[in-house]
């Protein structure tokens, strides 16, 4: 009877057992590459998001041997160590804003309508938005993108870039009161078409 090995559904499972089958490593690989990928891309573009992606790997495999255990979710971690090496391109960050700044708005959209109206209206406030995040302090960008297209919560937040829950907030909610006033105090996505 061949028996098949067992599942590790938890990350910090993967990564205890990657210390002695590094193999095992690379299904952390193919749990969050694609997520980290995504990010990346959307801050970055997708030219150096590939090489991020695998330099945030590498990294984290040098590093498995410190990872806390205690933590179950390796997706801060990793999103912690994508968001220093996205620091060294910052230019790259702030010069990719600015070409969504002078981008035309596109004016063909598909339906349903509801999307269609809810994507028309971000997709004219786009200069905006970008202008927004662009003149945000980095370390407010950092904790309003995490959360907003990363996914993270505050706690993943706070543990990602190793700050306190209380300054996930407060940089969070300055970032999101700039971006707010940038777009003249209103949601596009909850005005009406």
């Amino acid at each position: 009877m061949i028996t098949q090995p067992a599942t590790r559904s938890v990350d910090s499972d993967l990564v205890s057992a990657s210390l002695t089958e590094p193999e095992a490593f690379a299904e952390l690989f193919d749990r969050y590459s694609a997520m980290l990928y995504r990010y990346v891309s959307k801050r970055l573009g997708p030219e150096p998001a590939e090489d991020l992606v695998g330099e945030t790997f590498l990294v984290a495999f040098s590093r498995r041997k410190s990872y806390d255990l205690a933590y179950p979710d390796a997706r801060p971690w990793l999103f912690g160590i994508l968001t220093k090496l996205i620091s060294r391109h910052r230019r790259t960050e702030g010069a990719r804003y600015r070409a969504f700044q002078r981008a035309p708005v596109d004016a063909e959209v598909e339906s349903p309508a509801d999307r269609v109206a809810a994507g028309v209206t971000a997709q004219a406030s786009r200069p905006e938005l970008a202008r927004a995040l662009a003149a945000l302090p980095a370390k407010d960008r950092d904790v309003l993108l995490l959360i907003a297209w990363g996914d993270l919560s505050y706690e993943e937040v706070a543990r990602a870039l190793d700050i306190p829950v209380g300054t996930v907030r407060s940089r969070l909610n300055r970032g999101r009161r700039k971006v707010r006033a940038a777009l003249g105090d209103t949601n596009p996505m909850l005005e009406e078409a």
